[in-house]
Order: C-alpha cells, then sequence, then structure tokens
C-alpha cells in the first residue's frame, strides 16, 4: 500500500500593505530631517490620523444655496456654510473632542486643568450642544454674530483650539461638497474663508505666482492679493515685510500696521502640493523669527 502524504494547504495570498498617505510619509521625513521638530511632528501626525478617521466616516452634505441668499451673503462678505449645514454627529463630535484634547495635553500642549474641563464638556452633551452652536454662529460672521461672545465667561482658554481641531473633520466636507462652485470664490476678496468665515492659517503660492490663503478651520483655500494684508487689508507693500527660508520653499509676510503675520508655502519650484499638515510644522522657526521681530500669528 502506497503512503500518500498530505501536504498543508497553500496559504492565502498576502494582501500588500496599504500606503501612507503623502502627508505621513512627509511629516515622518520630517522628524528624521529635523530632529528639533520631533514633539511638534508626533503630536500632528497624532491629530492627522484622528482626523482622518472622523472624516472617512462623515457623510458629504447635501448643501441647498439659494441663489438670491448666496448673493445677500457675499455681497455682504459673508461665509455660506451654516451650523445646520454641518454634517455633525454629535455622539461622533463629543469623542473627537475629548480624543483632540487627548492628543494635546499628551504632547504638553494643554493644562491638565484645561483638559480636565474640557473632557467633562465633551462628555456633558445639554452643555456641549449649544456652547458649539453658538460659537460657530458667532465665529462665522453668517448672521453678522458679534465675535466677542463665541464662548461663556468661564471656559478654558484654549477651547477655542480644540473646537477648531475637532470640527475640522466635519468642515472639511462642507467645503468640499461647496467647493465645486465657482461663483463662491471666484471673486471673493476678503480675507476671512467663504465656507466658515475662519481667518486664515497659512497660504499658498502658485505656479503663476497667485496667492491662495488657506482656512485655519475648514482647510478650504480661496485667491487673494499677493501682497496685502488679510488681517486688516493694508495693501501699501511699503508696510508689508516679507521674508523667506534659504531654500525659498517658505515665506512670511508681516503687516507693519496690525503686526500680524502668515507663513505660505513658495509652489512656483516645489515638486509637491502644499500640505498644511507638514508646512505648518515645517514652518516652527518662521514663526519664531516672526515673533522675535515683533509680529504675532
Amino acid at each position: 500500500m502506497r503512503v500518500v502524504s498530505e501536504q498543508p494547504p497553500p496559504s492565502p495570498p498576502q494582501r500588500p500593505a496599504r500606503a501612507e498617505p503623502r502627508e505621513v510619509v512627509e511629516l515622518k521625513q520630517l522628524k528624521s530631517s529635523q530632529p528639533d521638530l520631533a514633539s511638534a511632528v508626533d503630536m500632528q501626525l497624532a491629530l492627522v490620523d484622528m482626523q482622518r478617521r472622523v472624516q472617512s466616516r462623515v457623510p458629504l452634505p447635501w448643501i441647498q444655496v439659494d441663489d438670491e441668499w448666496l448673493r445677500t451673503q457675499r455681497a455682504a462678505g459673508r461665509p455660506v456654510v451654516r451650523f445646520a449645514d454641518i454634517p455633525l454627529e454629535w455622539t461622533d463630535f463629543r469623542l473627537t473632542l475629548r480624543q483632540t484634547a487627548d492628543i494635546l495635553r499628551r504632547h504638553d500642549a494643554l493644562e491638565p486643568a484645561e483638559h480636565a474641563a474640557i473632557v467633562a464638556l465633551g462628555r456633558d452633551g445639554h452643555a456641549l450642544e449649544p456652547l458649539v452652536t453658538q460659537w460657530y454662529k458667532a465665529t462665522s460672521g453668517i448672521d453678522g454674530g458679534d465675535s466677542r461672545d463665541r464662548l461663556p465667561d468661564g471656559s478654558p482658554a484654549s477651547l477655542d483650539q480644540v473646537l477648531v481641531l475637532a470640527l475640522r473633520p466635519f468642515l472639511a466636507r462642507c467645503a468640499e461638497a461647496l467647493g465645486q462652485r465657482a461663483e463662491i470664490v471666484g471673486d471673493w476678496h476678503h480675507g476671512h474663508c467663504p465656507f466658515c468665515g475662519w481667518e486664515p492659517d497659512f497660504a499658498v503660492i502658485t505656479p503663476s505666482a497667485d496667492r491662495r490663503l488657506i482656512c485655519g478651520r475648514c482647510n478650504a483655500q480661496w485667491p487673494f492679493a499677493p501682497l496685502t494684508c488679510p488681517f486688516c487689508a493694508n495693501d501699501d507693500r511699503a508696510l508689508i515685510t516679507s521674508f523667506a527660508t534659504r531654500d525659498g520653499r517658505y515665506r512670511v509676510y508681516a503687516c507693519d500696521v496690525c503686526r500680524r503675520y502668515l507663513k505660505a508655502y513658495d509652489g512656483r519650484k516645489a515638486s509637491r502640493p502644499v500640505l498644511v499638515s507638514v508646512d505648518s510644522i515645517a514652518t516652527l522657526p518662521l514663526d519664531a523669527a516672526a515673533m522675535q521681530r515683533g509680529y504675532v500669528a
């Protein structure tokens, strides 16, 4: 009798590892090339990972904008994303708020007492929902609200920053949904975002030498005059100070009227598009240089 040895079944083919997002790859390279920025890079990697996971679950909103209302808003210099337009699922947002606070605390960007207060707020839906609603309405300017009423007295000093970061995945989907409407961005000449009304946090100089501002809350972009201050509208070139890194990749535009500054990625000779999550960290030395000259972000 011939004995036939049984062979184990072949192993299923291994799935190739999923490629890391470009911004993650660039951040890791930045950490390797500039060890002094390692702590800031680690915090940004944690924020990017958390926000990407949240944004992947946020549905693309169906935003109906009446043409006449849109014309009225634009004539008044007001943005177009109303709070009710944001695809906000409160359970997800409360978790995102707490996770954002945890990341900032873990990297010493949030004081223990403020972290505890914000985490507690994130667990109290009855307090959080009206606070976020009021904060967004006051800071978007959609209804002409007074930004001085943005947060209740006694709120943690860092709550503004945490709310901006926590709301970003949800607002970014709104900007994505409306971004194809050329009439929203095309002739917008204001220094605040046409979608959510927030200030620019960064800018990019395009290969054609135009400047586009990038919203610090929803990451939307819009065109703006290259040598005009977006914060006070000063357009006197003699009162705009500009300086760059040695390689020319990054620039700072600083206003000698309001003393504020804005960093920019110069895409005219760049090998990649602007990546705000990367470039905002790579330019931290420029923040220090601008502040030493007496400017503020």
